[in-house]
């Protein structure tokens, strides 16, 4: 490391103006001394100091004593960074060039070289601590705190605490420029001070300005006292939130692109530097519990938030984050929560969550106790045990538990996948949101015994989405969840009337709620690529909106329950897909299922028995909806389940005998009765295919010839029935998909008789596949 000294004559001193880089002061808390420090990074700077993520490369310090009026010396030190790329215009700025910095310290070492200095000018001057203040935050929260962070190393408690120059200087001189438009030069010209920057090095004129701006502060006639320094958390807290609670919307943002498995403190610690409201990092779930890769962070003030903003495509590991505004309302929604039994559970400030999936509904509190073991503790014995139930108090398989320290919460994830009973048991790190919201989810899961009736056929002919290969269509994606039809119309502009009539449908979820998504049909595939230029990444309500141009055929595809992404086409979670119910009443048309679809029966609704002359005797069978749901478009999701424990995908109902009856007299493309049994995986590695799962059910086969004559069927189902000679075959088999159309680890499979169903359960459940533990079910 190159480190230089001046000793600086006052009575010749030249003030300067401009700032390049924001200098920032340091004073120990509660001392009559100041550190006056800037810095400068490899990229951005001035208001964009720190946005590029780009690393520091220059400190510049000088100790002050206020009493005495009396300066220290000061300091220059460069600093070796790891991409030694500088921009053009730090090179113009700065001169400083890529051979002269490589020959420099790193860091942490000068860093330390820091403490010593600024230690040995306090003794020199008869002081022993400071604090730091700064010309605005940059510097120190969006350089010095996330730099030190990524490359492990803390920095001393002295950043914990600092000044704003700007804020001190409004304070002083209330007629100033507002504090966001404070710069080193805009203050030495209210002063009168100079500003002739090419007299010193680059830095150093910096410092000698705000060295002079702070005397000017002190002299008689304003005698200002630094009082109230800013404070930097030194880690994130924990704690419940209540949805009666408000939230001010200036104070939340939404980080999207998270790793699945970062957890509040991974969150907290991209945004070090910046303090986070206790409880305010809500990790989001989708609609199978698991993590989606986004969260809601809520700051203490605005300052933070929008400080939070510039963070945006930073980078958590080797991925970019993404960091948009939100709102209150979206942070309480996730968050939020009214149980007591919840709110008690949480008022334990300061504990490690850990949660626990996958256990035996028959397990207690004396059995999880006993699986974790006296190497990991839990706070308060059983009160530390939290046990996730349906509202009818049915367990769900999950579990949430407290741990007073690290030590204790780690020791618990080493049980990761040992067997309670006879199940392996999954424990990952979790949150007081994620609490909350595991908690609303599953105490807002309806139960199918009490779905409404009275229920009607759902195969009304009136209108049929179109489909075909011509891209005359459009996808809205990210859409606000608040959004309607009118924000969808205004979002369009005057494309609206190239729109088609009954041409707008959005997309919602299995509890009617918007799923973010929307499809177009546009009046030809012209109109539908002007509409993708002119609005993609257009803003919705603080939201920026993704449009595609599809086809017909791509948006019925989604429409009745598959997936699109950028390798095409994911197949639909489940043969037959349930209704949404309404969100807008504009453009209502009836469902359509089309007649391949029609071919397949749901698992709620497969014959109770498996022998040919029962089959024989069983009317066709009818999917039957609720009536309010009949004339909606469809789109699937399954109820919020909880892997490896998750109930069977619901939706279906079955028809009273009097409905199958009229149905079965009515004229309709036949449906062919689903054979054998449903067998339901999980656990599976997540780049399983059907040559996988059919080697794993190797030697369950069956030839269909049986099946010839149970029933009157079209040529088509006939040929459908009749193809394979192995029952057993990739038709068999369906993946199921999340909605972001990634593998979710999960695979129905049919089999031939519910003997077979139940051989292979008992002879498969529990082998590995690949490197996984696959659980088999029949449903």
């Amino acid at each position: 490391m190159a480190l230089s000294r001046w000793e600086i004559d006052w009575s010749h001193m030249s003030c300067t103006g401009g700032s390049c880089f924001p200098p920032v002061v340091m004073t120990a808390s509660h001392s009559d001394s100041l550190v006056v420090l800037f810095g400068a990074t490899a990229g951005a700077y001035g208001a964009k100091l720190g946005s590029d993520e780009r690393e520091l490369i220059l400190l510049v310090w000088q100790v002050v004593d206020l009493p005495s009026k009396k300066v220290g010396t000061l300091h220059k030190s460069l600093v070796k960074a790891d991409n030694l790329d500088l921009s053009d215009q730090c090179r113009e700025v700065s001169g400083l060039t890529p051979e002269g910095l490589g020959k420099a310290e790193p860091l942490d070492r000068v860093l330390q070289q820091f403490s010593q200095l600024v230690s040995s000018d306090l003794k020199v001057l008869g002081r022993s601590s400071y604090t730091l203040c700064s010309d605005g935050q940059l510097l120190i929260r969006q350089v010095l705190h996330p730099e030190t962070s990524k490359k492990n190393f803390l920095l001393s408690d002295c950043f914990y605490s600092f000044y704003d120059l700007r804020k001190e200087f409004h304070t002083c001189y209330p007629s100033s420029a507002p504090v966001k438009d404070q710069t080193i030069k805009t203050m030495a010209e209210y002063l009168g001070l100079g500003t002739d920057e090419t007299e010193e090095d680059f830095g150093v004129w910096q410092v000698k300005t705000m060295v002079a701006v702070i005397f000017s502060m002190l002299s008689e006639s304003c005698n200002h006292i630094f009082t109230e320094p800013e404070t930097v958390k030194y880690k994130y807290e924990t704690g419940p939130c209540s949805k009666s609670e408000t939230v001010d919307s200036e104070t939340v943002i939404r980080a999207r692109g998270l790793p699945w498995q970062s957890s509040d403190q991974d969150i907290a610690r991209f945004f070090k530097g910046l303090n986070i409201a206790k409880g305010g990092v809500a990790l989001c779930l989708n609609a199978q519990g698991r993590r989606n890769g986004e969260a809601l962070v809520r700051f203490v003030n605005s300052e933070q938030r929008d400080l939070a903003l510039e963070r945006h495509k930073h980078h958590m590991g080797s991925r970019y984050i993404e960091v948009y505004k939100a709102t209150g309302e979206e942070f309480l929604k996730i968050a939020g929560g009214t149980s007591n039994e919840v709110a008690q559970f949480l008022s334990k400030e300061n504990q490690v969550i850990i949660r626990m999936r996958g256990l035996p509904f028959t397990a207690t509190q004396e059995d999880v106790l006993g699986f974790l073991g006296p190497e990991c503790p839990v706070t308060g014995g059983k009160e530390g045990l939290l046990f996730v139930k349906y509202p009818d108090g049915r367990p769900t398989g999950d579990a949430f538990v407290l741990f007073s320290c690290e030590e204790y919460a780690q020791n618990a994830l080493k049980k990761h996948k040992e067997i309670l009973g006879k199940r392996y048991i999954e424990l990952f790190r979790s949150t007081a949101a994620e609490v909350q919201q595991v908690l609303n989810r599953y105490m807002s899961t309806p139960l199918i015994p009490t779905l409404p009736t009275p229920i009607i056929p759902v195969i009304p002919p009136p209108y049929t989405i179109a489909t075909g290969s011509i891209r005359d269509c459009v996808r809205l994606r990210g859409l606000p969840y608040t959004a309607g039809i009118d924000d969808i119309l205004e979002f369009m502009g005057d494309a609206t009337a190239d729109i088609k009539p009954h041409g707008v449908h959005m997309v919602l979820n299995q509890q009617g709620r918007p799923s973010g998504d929307a499809f177009i049909q546009m009046k030809s595939a012209d109109k539908a690529f002007m509409v993708a230029q002119k609005c993609h990444k257009k803003m919705m309500k603080d939201r920026y909106v993704e449009v595609f141009q599809c086809s017909g055929e791509e948006m019925n595809f989604v429409l009745m329950g598959g997936t699109l992404n950028r390798s095409g086409l994911s197949p639909p979670p489940c043969k037959l897909p349930c209704l949404s119910p309404p969100a807008y009443a504009a453009f209502q048309t009836a469902a359509v299922i089309p007649a391949e679809a029609a071919l397949y029966q749901p698992q709620a609704l497969l014959p109770t028995t498996r022998t040919p002359q029962a089959s024989a005797a069983a009317p066709p069978t009818v999917t039957y909806y609720p009536a309010q749901a009949a004339q909606l478009y469809m789109n699937y999701t399954a109820y919020y389940p909880s892997p490896p424990v998750s109930p069977t995908t619901v939706g279906y109902i079955a028809a009273p005998p009097g409905a199958v009856a009229a149905a079965a007299t009515a004229t309709h493309t036949p449906i062919l009765p689903q054979p054998g049994a449903l067998v339901r995986m999980q656990g599976l590695p997540y780049n399983t295919g059907m040559k996988e799962i059919l080697s794993f059910f190797q030697g369950y086969q069956y030839a269909p010839d049986d099946y010839n004559g149970l029933i009157q069927l079209s040529d088509q189902a006939r040929s459908v029935l009749q193809a394979p000679k192995e029952w057993l075959h990739a038709d068999s088999i369906l993946l199921l998909y999340n909605f972001s159309g990634q593998p979710s680890g999960e695979a129905l499979v049919t089999f031939p008789s519910l003997d077979l169903a139940k051989k292979a359960v008992a002879e498969k459940h529990g082998q590995l596949l690949g490197s996984r533990c696959v659980e088999l079910y029949l449903v």
